[in-house]
């Protein structure tokens, strides 16, 4: 690190990157700083796989069209009220352009994947996953000279009017200084800080599982708001999902997921039913079922399937319990026998006639059920039967900053800041509220990552 820097970057993630090369290809002396050591570095974006994107016709990665109208509705489905419009129209309409920008920066992509996924028409997939995007824009930012600081903890920010003039960063136990022009903030949201969870959600963090990167800690989302940045959203909306309960706690990543729910019913510890697991199609649903499970006694729940449907979604990284009837798999998850048997047989009982298909929001559904399931019904009766157990994993949360459509933090009097900025997790609470769109974090991260840095660039350039 040098002392001054027209552009520093907090955060070393998709947004970090997005919004370093952005500035420095403007002609802005750039630093990275990033918490994680170098092994780790990336955030979440480590654990992604795929970006979703507008496109108006089809291209050599992504079927037929996805367009601006239907995005947004997809959108405000899965979000609800109270999401930015401005902001949210701009990471839509610029997502178009995104998968270009990333190819001329050494991003490979690959065909999109069938099944359950349901994401060939919106979806662009990166070839390698993310750790491969990754690589790619830290060889670009490196061979553009942006100075890359690893184990750099942000521990201070010198914020006056609005304006921050400096930052303290930690780096081996000793703090430096390091005056900026401009400053873009994408060091994520709060999640892997399992105190400030638990303000939130009380003694149910022990049941949680972090999905993500342990270097998530909100620590510069907290100093922000001290210093009077306004808030958006809700402490408690995140980005959760149902995973394996056997994950590690922490940055057990994508491969956790479970993506069989649709597929099967889902029970808590009493062996009761508590959620519509055919509610819509997975990618526009999956991330609910973390928050359902959270509320679930001890946090656990298990889904439930037959050999019927086995070989139909993504295989989870961990084996299923297997067992020959009902009443088995019943005592191989501790469960109520009587109870786990009476719910199958009245879901089994209430199944309607169908025709499944899994590529669509199908007629297969139950009657006289509570809680319903609204697609993809299927009686469980066909032996051997399967098991998973659930916990809620916690990708991250949307409490963050408020910033205008040029990335912009805004201060709680309402005035913008000249020349502090934000992008990924830690404006993502603009956009998203509740619920979430397979592949829109990455584009909430590569849209305004990269207006982030451009204005940033031109902030301190002058």
């Amino acid at each position: 690190m040098k002392s001054a820097y027209d552009v520093v970057v907090v955060g070393g993630g998709n947004a970090a990157l997005c919004a370093a090369l952005s500035a420095r290809e403007r002609g802005a002396s750039v630093l990275v700083a990033e918490s994680a050591p170098r092994d780790f570095r990336g955030g979440n974006s480590r654990h992604t796989r795929n970006l979703r994107c507008m496109h108006d016709q089809p291209t050599p990665y992504l079927l037929e069209t996805y367009r601006e109208d239907e995005f947004f509705d997809d959108l405000r489905r899965v979000s609800g009220a109270g999401i930015d419009e401005p902001l949210a129209r701009r990471a839509i309409r610029e997502s178009a352009t995104c998968g270009a920008w990333m190819g001329v920066r050494g991003v490979r992509f690959q065909a999109s994947l069938r099944g359950t996924l349901h994401l060939g028409r919106t979806n662009l997939f990166f070839l390698g996953g993310g750790k491969a995007l990754l690589n790619a824009y830290y060889a670009r930012a490196e061979h553009l000279g942006v100075d890359v600081a690893y184990d750099a903890e942000v521990v201070g920010l010198d914020i006056e009017a609005g304006a921050c003039r400096s930052l303290q960063v930690r780096v081996g136990g000793a703090v430096t200084t390091v005056a900026a022009s401009a400053v873009v903030v994408a060091s994520g949201g709060f999640e892997a800080n399992l105190d400030w969870l638990r303000e939130v959600w009380g003694d149910a963090v022990d049941g949680f599982v972090i999905r993500g990167t342990p270097y998530n800690t909100g620590t510069v989302l907290r100093m922000l708001l001290d210093a009077g940045v306004e808030p958006v959203g809700d402490p408690a909306a995140c980005h959760a999902v149902a995973v394996d309960a056997r994950a590690p706690k922490l940055d057990g990543g994508i491969v956790t997921r479970l993506d069989c729910i649709p597929l099967g019913i889902v029970v808590n510890k009493k062996g009761q039913r508590f959620g519509d697991e055919g509610e819509d199609l997975w990618p526009k649903r999956y991330a609910e079922w973390g928050s359902l499970v959270a509320r679930q006694p001890d946090q656990t729940a298990f889904v439930v399937i037959d050999a019927k449907v086995a070989g139909a979604f993504m295989p989870s990284v961990y084996p299923p319990i297997v067992a020959g009837s009902v009443a088995e798999l019943a005592q191989q998850l501790q469960l109520p026998v009587e109870t786990l048997q009476a719910t199958v047989a009245a879901f089994n009982a209430a199944v309607q006639p169908g025709r499944v298909n899994h590529a669509e929001l199908d007629d297969c559904r139950t009657a006289g059920l509570t809680p319903e399931k609204s697609h993809w019904a299927q009686r469980i009766d066909a032996p051997p039967y399967c098991a998973y157990p659930l916990r809620p994993g916690i990708t991250f949360t949307y409490l963050g900053v408020r910033v205008d459509v040029q990335a912009r933090v805004v201060m709680g009097n309402g005035q913008v800041a000249p020349n502090l900025f934000a992008a990924g997790e830690v404006m993502a609470g603009n956009i998203l509220r509740r619920g979430y769109l397979a592949g829109f974090g990455m584009t909430i991260g590569t849209v305004f990552g990269r207006i982030a840095g451009r204005g940033a660039a031109a902030h301190a350039r002058g």
